[in-house]
Order: structure tokens, then sequence, then C-alpha cells
């Protein structure tokens, strides 16, 4: 619960999180409560099923050499990240909105790539900081033959997120 009291805030907004939590209707349901009448509840998460290209490029690979690796995949995990379900937890609301946000994102090179998955924290690379040194290498050998690389090394990837947001509807008439 948040430490606010009912319809004390304007705007709610939640990055990144929602995924992470025992029980996102409850989450946003309670975003919901602070936010005052005709105030804005919104969230985003990353589209870790299709677009957030530097994980699910890592997944794609990881599960073709280790179909049970798709059971960590946070694309399956993490159900919110798909615009239909994100949206569904926003019962309640009113004028209920989604979209996605896509950035570009270009590492240098493919160590600039592969680094953060060394550094066990998050799914992927807890998963890979799990590997023998030989799967280890066998993943990190199969990403780089089939990532998009241009002339000068770098790799060109996008990432997106789902948003959504929804209006707090009109106080009930006391």
């Amino acid at each position: 619960s948040l430490p606010l009291r009912d319809g004390s805030v304007d705007r709610v907004v939640s990055g990144l999180v929602l995924n992470f939590l025992p029980d996102p209707a409850r989450a946003v349901a309670e975003m919901a409560r602070v936010c005052r009448p005709g105030g804005v509840v919104a969230v985003y998460v990353w589209d870790y099923a299709e677009d957030m290209q530097p994980i699910r490029r890592f997944w794609d690979a990881a599960i073709a050499l280790d179909p049970a690796a798709a059971e960590l995949d946070e694309g399956r995990t993490f159900p919110l990240c798909r615009p239909d379900r994100l949206a569904a937890v926003f019962a309640g609301l009113v004028d209920v909105e989604s979209t996605g946000l896509t950035v570009s994102t270009r590492f240098r090179d493919f160590d600039d790539y592969w680094t953060p998955f060394l550094g066990a924290q998050g799914p992927a690379p807890g998963y890979c900081a799990g590997l023998s040194d030989d799967a280890r290498q066998r993943l990190r050998d199969r990403l780089r033959s089939t990532l998009p690389t241009a002339a000068d090394g770098s790799i060109p990837l996008s990432a997106r997120a789902w948003a959504v947001r929804g209006t707090v509807g009109p106080a009930a008439p006391s």
C-alpha cells in the first residue's frame, strides 16, 4: 500500500515495476486509490515477448541451445509485457489507452552488448552466470553470429516498452 491519503495526488506513474510485483492489478488499484478523480495512472513495461530486442535476442539464442531456458524467458515469465494483458490490470479506470514506445539502441561492439549479461543481475544475466564456461561460450558464439552487425562493428537494435494510462473516474456520491 502507498503511504498516501485517498485522492491526494494528480498523477501516479510506475516505470518498469509491475512485472516484479506479485499482484499487478492490486498495485494499479492502489495507484488509483491515491489519485484524485480525473487524475491519471500510467505504467510502462518492456516488451520482452517481442521487441525488447537486446533481451529477446538473448533468449532466442539461449533457447536454441537449451530448450529448458524457455522457462526463464522474460517474454514468458512476465505476462504483462503484452499490451492487452497490461491494459487488463487497469480495470476500474476509464479512458484506458495503450501505446508502444520504441527507442533505438546501438551497442558499440559485441562486447558492449555481451558484458551486461555477465553481471548476474536479472533473469538473463542470472541464467548466463549459471552456465558452465563451455555453455556460456556457446551462447556467446551463437549470439555473436546472429546479431545484426553494422560495417563499423556496432550492433543496432530496438527496445520497445508498452505504456498504458487510465483516468480515475468520478468520485462516488456520498
